[in-house]
């Protein structure tokens, strides 16, 4: 599967559109993370422990996506944007959705 957030793929033709496919996934940050991210955030500096999870969240997202776009026949996604943010009472979880369009490539 091709993944790109551009509108083609150079050197491949796009011979159908199977429409828009989506992934989504909210994640609970946790008492521990909440604690390591606080104290990052008195002393300065990265919180590995939240930017792993983001990761985590992101490449489940991409992972269910790629999967609805093989349900289509698609063999690439194009146009891919993402989207994050935070849900739940006073942000306590944090949602990761990414979109884009199933295509066939020639």
């Amino acid at each position: 599967m091709i993944l790109s957030t551009t509108s083609s793929i150079d050197g491949r033709k796009i011979v159908a559109y199977k429409g828009v496919v989506c992934g989504e996934v909210v994640i609970g940050a946790h008492l521990g993370k909440d604690i390591l991210a606080s104290f990052t955030n008195l002393v300065g500096g990265r919180s590995e422990s939240y930017e792993s999870t983001l990761r985590e969240t992101r490449n489940d997202a991409i992972r269910e996506m790629k999967e609805e776009a093989g349900t289509l026949g698609a063999n690439a996604v194009v146009g891919i944007k993402f989207d994050y943010g935070v849900v739940g009472q006073q942000g306590s979880m944090m949602m990761v959705a990414v979109s884009g369009t199933a295509v066939v490539l020639e």
